[in-house]
């Protein structure tokens, strides 16, 4: 809070909240762009067009360029500027290894911990994603998708689960996206999803954690090979 010398009266500082909120959104932007590819792998970014795409200054730019960089999507170099970062074929095989771990663990403890309604929420973005499938919609799909996942993860109820799993996913998220430019590979990863939905419905965790398990690590073998190296 802050007082006025001249009335005594103390008034809100909202300047902070709407600073982090612009941050936020900014951040957020960037990050969308990474993962949709219009910002690819080893792309300078050019600061003054990213304000004038944002409609921002360059300082809440800057600050999100740093938090990007802090989880791995952004390489930011005195001398060169910040450009998207690239991953190695060995740091997306790791990425993945531990991601299918993180997302097994998270479906073991879904199926402890989840309600009713919220596999009725999954039930229904898994019926939203169907219909983007139809549309041959994929970041509609890819949307949904990640929801889902990400719906599982927070069911889990594992503060520390989701951190970890935040961090990693982050990294490779725009590969999962691009991972089902060929039919027979998004095919495969919706009956995948049919098979995660009855292991949530039964709550059996131990067959839901082999499915999300071996749905990732197949997700990194369609990457490797469509060359999809980030």
């Amino acid at each position: 809070m802050y007082k006025d010398p001249e009335t005594s009266q103390a008034t809100p500082l909202l300047t902070p909240v709407e600073r982090a909120i612009l941050h936020d959104s900014v951040t957020e932007h960037l990050r969308n762009f990474i993962i949709e590819g219009v910002l690819a792998p080893g792309m300078k970014l050019n600061e003054r067009q990213l304000c004038e795409t944002l409609g921002i200054s360059r300082t809440p730019l800057r600050e999100a360029l740093k938090v990007l960089a802090a989880e791995g999507l952004i390489e930011i170099s005195p001398n060169r500027g910040a450009a998207v970062a690239r991953m190695s074929e060995a740091e997306i095989r790791e990425a993945f290894e531990v991601l299918s771990g993180l997302e097994a663990f998270s479906g073991e403890l879904a199926c402890e911990r989840i309600t009713d309604d919220e596999v009725q929420q999954i039930e229904a973005l898994h019926a939203a994603m169907l219909d983007c499938r139809a549309r041959n919609d994929l970041p509609g799909y890819y949307s949904r998708n990640q929801q889902i996942h990400d719906r599982i993860n927070l069911a889990a109820r594992n503060q520390v689960l989701r951190q970890t799993y935040l961090s990693v996913n982050r990294r490779v998220q725009a590969l999962r996206l691009r991972s089902n430019l060929k039919a027979p590979k998004w095919a495969s990863a919706i009956e995948d999803h049919e098979q995660m939905l009855l292991a949530l419905r039964q709550r059996d965790g131990a067959r839901l954690g082999r499915i999300l398990r071996q749905h990732l690590l197949d997700k990194r073998d369609a990457i490797l090979e469509l060359g999809l190296l980030a």
